[in-house]
Formats: structure tokens, C-alpha cells, sequence
């Protein structure tokens, strides 16, 4: 088959969860990406809220399978050679939805060809057939050693858990119950004294809330530091449990700075500056607290984003006194304090 040389790579990704506007919930999922010529293939495939079947959170045995599927070890889970190559974030089922591609070998080469959207086992190649996307042939040695590495030690581990450190047992505990219901472990905690260094290794991110104190914080850092464990640290913004959990999934992004599709959030003059690196859907929400103390929730803006930087307009009813901006993809999120 002619079809021009790509590179293929792989690089760690997430679905961000999130606490939604309407009560609901949006599951975190880690996942290792595939990186077609530099960039992620996630991203060609219009604005798709999927993941990899290469996700952290599948048992071992499962995981293993997935990727000697796509060495072509095993045979094509669909008819006609075909292969999930991104599926629902939620169940996974392929009635949800999945992308679709056959994958077949040529000579020492792999080729990735006929990209479809499908939700059976037979793929409809006139009607949700992506054009434009591929052929892609890979060379085997490049294609072979990147997923090789995933069965060599290189797989992701288990999910990060997140320690929750503060003053508010009350604001903590909603907080925690949500991470966890979005699939982020949780604990709460005074301080991280005597905690086993293995344990400490656990965790992907320290949340500080909004009462802890400095010296607090700074002991939590050190016992960090004396284990040697890596971790990032989250202030957060105010005790409002949607934009708390916003600032910790942005933290546990492990996904290279420069493959986010969402890159740069900023709130000051009556509006919010949103970055995106290619065309997909964007929202943004405002939080505010009043004088009360009372938290109040605004929708601002729901729509698609092509490349660059956006300016979108704040309702100044709903960024009024102390305000924050949350902006999210199906990849990412970013918090920003309004400025006023």
C-alpha cells in the first residue's frame, strides 16, 4: 500500500475529571497517547472526549493484551482487521462509540489506514469514515520499540493519589469524596510527619487549603524533600469544591507541556484570555463568593475554539468581589483568580 512514512512515539495523556456544573461527574483517566509525527493523533480527530485503550487504570493481564494487539501478536478484536484506537473515557463500551482503524503489517512496516467512527461491530466507512487522516506507515523498528517499552517496565503505574492538607475538616471532606468519586484517591491529613517515605511515594500532589498555615505548608514540603519524592503542590484558590478539584487535576497532568491542547488562561478586564493549541470545545466557568460567604456558579462560555488565543467576554455579575475562571477541555484544565 502507498502510503508516506510517519513517526510514531508515545507520550502519557489524561481525560480530565471534574466536578460538573449540573451535580454530575466527569471520571479522571490516565492513558498513554500516540504521538504521530510529533503530535498527538488525539488531537486530528476533531474535538473527541476519548482515551487510549493504553489506560493506567486496566488490570495488568488486560493492559499486556492491548498492546500485543497493536504489535499484531493477536488477532484484530473487530471484523475486517480492525482495531479500537480510542474509546469512551466513561465505560469503554464500543456502543458509546469508538475510533477505529486497521492495522496491518507490510513487510517490516506497520500501517495504520481507514479511520472510522463506529458503534458496532461492522465500521461505515462512507458515513463516519474520517477523511483526511491517515494512511500512516510506520517503521517496525520505531513502532516495535515504543510499544515494546510499555511491556518492559515502562507502563504507567497506578493512578497518583492526592493528600489533602488543612484546617476545614468539613471543605476536605466533600472535597475528598469527590475526587474520589471521579476515580482520584484522596486523604486527609494534619501533616505528613512519620509518614513511611513508600507511602509518601504514593501520591502525585499535596492540596493545601485555603486556611493552612505557612509553617504547615513548609512541613509538608520538608517531608516531602527528606523522602526524596517528587510531588506537585496545590494552594488552593477557596473552599469551593469544583475549583478545587479543577486546580488538582491540573496538577496531576502528566501529559508534556507542549502536547495540551489547552495552554493558557488568564481573567482581568472584563474578560478571559483562553490559549489553545488546536481546534476543540472549551468551557469556562466562573465561580464568586459573596459577602455571605456563598458560592455562586456561571456558565460563561460553551463552544468550539480554533488555534491561538481567544478573548471571551465576563459577565460582570458573575465575576463580581473575589472570582475565579475554570477552563476545560476534554484534556485539560486551567484555573485563573480574576484580576479586577
Amino acid at each position: 500500500m502507498c502510503a508516506e512514512y510517519a513517526t510514531f512515539g508515545l507520550a502519557p495523556a489524561m481525560r480530565a475529571g471534574g466536578v460538573l456544573n449540573d451535580g454530575g461527574y466527569q471520571v479522571h483517566r490516565d492513558f498513554v497517547d500516540f504521538i504521530v509525527d510529533g503530535r498527538p493523533l488525539l488531537f486530528q480527530l476533531s474535538d473527541l472526549d476519548a482515551v487510549s485503550p493504553l489506560a493506567s487504570d486496566v488490570p495488568p493481564a488486560i493492559f499486556t493484551a492491548q498492546v500485543r494487539s497493536l504489535l499484531l501478536e493477536s488477532e484484530a478484536p473487530l471484523p475486517g482487521g480492525r482495531y479500537v484506537v480510542y474509546g469512551c473515557p466513561e465505560c469503554e463500551d464500543l456502543a458509546c462509540g469508538a475510533v477505529t482503524a486497521v492495522i496491518q503489517g507490510d513487510g517490516e512496516d506497520f500501517i495504520w489506514r481507514d479511520f472510522a467512527w463506529q458503534t458496532d461491530e461492522h465500521a461505515d466507512l462512507e458515513l463516519n469514515g474520517y477523511r483526511g487522516i491517515g494512511p500512516f506507515r510506520f517503521r517496525g523498528a520505531e513502532y516495535r520499540t515504543a510499544l515494546g517499552a510499555l511491556l518492559n517496565g515502562s507502563a504507567p503505574g497506578p493512578p497518583r493519589r492526592v493528600l489533602l492538607i488543612g484546617a476545614r475538616v468539613a471543605v476536605l471532606a466533600k472535597l475528598a469524596a469527590a475526587l474520589r468519586t471521579i476515580g482520584v484517591g484522596a486523604d486527609i491529613a494534619h501533616d505528613a510527619d512519620g509518614v513511611p517515605p513508600d507511602e509518601l511515594r504514593g501520591y502525585g500532589a499535596v492540596a493545601f487549603g485555603h486556611a493552612a498555615g505557612e509553617q504547615e505548608r513548609a512541613a509538608v514540603r520538608r517531608a516531602f524533600e527528606r523522602a526524596g519524592v517528587t510531588v506537585a503542590h496545590v494552594d488552593g484558590l477557596a473552599p469551593i469544591v469544583p475549583l478545587l478539584v479543577a486546580q488538582i487535576e491540573h496538577a496531576l497532568d502528566r501529559s508534556p507541556a507542549g502536547r495540551r491542547r489547552l495552554t493558557g488562561l488568564t481573567a482581568a478586564d472584563g474578560g478571559a484570555d483562553v490559549e489553545v493549541t488546536s481546534a476543540c470545545r472549551v468551557t469556562l466557568t466562573a465561580y464568586r463568593i459573596d459577602r455571605l460567604s456563598r458560592t455562586h456558579t456561571h456558565e460563561i462560555f460553551d463552544g468550539v475554539l480554533e488555534p491561538g488565543r481567544h478573548r471571551v467576554a465576563l459577565d460582570a455579575k458573575a465575576v463580581r468581589g473575589r472570582s475565579f475562571v475554570v477552563a476545560r477541555t476534554a484534556g485539560s484544565v486551567l484555573v485563573a483568580a480574576v484580576n479586577h
